[in-house]
């Protein structure tokens, strides 16, 4: 009898190859639960930037998931079975001015596939987030292109500053619920916060994103911006650098990419609160109206310091 207890009792463990916690949640399934949270987005931007918003965004996903494939190709690689690609060609079109010509977001997705992703060995291996390098590779070769924006409704040549812009430059407010709603000057999809909500509460919803770095991000934004307003009301209320700006799409839809951002949750926490001091020193004291972009590739380039140096705790250690 006891040896069958013994038996019965080794048959309960055994030895497997890592990773021994195992999830419902794949990296196919993480993009296209990321595409679906854009939908609200996109609707959005094609409502207030029409035809132009569509040519955007087809245009950079093509391109994406063309270059992707052609690189692959000439390596001889393995085609991946996520669409990845997709989604960066998707993300790439999301902090694009309406008015970008067609051809220079098509650059700029060829960049962020090949020297955003691919460069570093594809997906899962990359140190930036693919889409804003993109961005910034735009942004460094065509800067006038990518600071001329185009007004909501308008399919014409007119213009005008975002509303950082105006309010560092001009010293002009704009209406907090233009900017909740989206009628104002913008990338395509940074302008509507009530889009971006929608999309993000689909993203916790399916537990596809941690709390951690939109909310300290998001909530150092506010703390400093206060303390600048109390001193000196012209550099904006806490609740317009809020919802000014992409700061809320660059919150819940580029700072929490698993790949780029620390595995740890203090590290996450640190990710989110240098990010959002950033962002403030940009925009009020820096050269550039906007310091999302920056703040993040920034925080990007330090999360393998954070990695090594704050580590979970080991299941039973101090």
């Amino acid at each position: 009898m006891k040896k069958v207890a013994i038996e019965e009792q080794q048959k309960k463990f055994f030895l497997s190859v890592s990773p021994h916690i195992k999830d419902r949640l794949t990296v196919s399934r993480l993009m296209r639960d990321v595409i679906i949270a854009l939908v609200p987005i996109i609707a959005f931007s094609v409502y207030f930037f029409r035809l132009r918003a569509v040519e955007l965004i087809i245009t950079c996903a093509f391109v994406s998931v063309i270059s992707e494939y052609v690189f692959l190709k000439l390596r001889r690689k393995k085609l991946p079975r996520e669409s990845s690609a997709l989604l960066t060609g998707i993300l790439l079109a999301m902090v694009l001015p309406p008015g970008l010509p067609l051809w220079a977001a098509a650059m700029g997705a060829v960049f962020a596939i090949i020297f955003g992703k691919q460069i570093f060995g594809g997906l899962g291996y990359n140190i930036f987030n693919p889409a804003l390098i993109g961005r910034a590779f735009l942004m460094a070769t065509f800067p006038v292109l990518m600071t001329t924006w185009t007004h909501p409704f308008t399919l014409d040549t007119l213009t005008g500053a975002t509303p950082l812009g105006l309010m560092k430059f001009q010293h002009q407010t704009t209406s907090i619920s233009n900017l909740f709603w989206g009628n104002v000057a913008g990338s395509l999809g940074e302008t509507s916060v009530f889009a971006i909500l929608v999309g993000a509460g689909y993203l916790f919803v399916r537990r596809c994103i941690d709390w951690r770095i939109p909310f300290f991000y998001l909530a150092t934004v506010a703390v400093f911006s206060s303390i600048t307003f109390l001193f000196n009301p012209m550099y904006g209320s806490p609740l317009f650098h809020l919802f000014a700006g992409g700061l809320m799409l660059g919150a819940f839809f580029m700072a929490t990419d698993p790949v780029t951002t620390p595995i740890s949750k203090r590290g996450r926490m640190i990710f989110g609160i240098g990010a959002g001091v950033l962002v403030v020193v940009i925009r009020l004291w820096g050269g550039y109206p906007e310091g999302v972009m920056f703040s993040i590739i920034f925080m990007n380039a330090i999360t393998p310091l954070l990695n090594r140096y704050i580590k979970p705790k080991i299941l039973g250690g101090r």
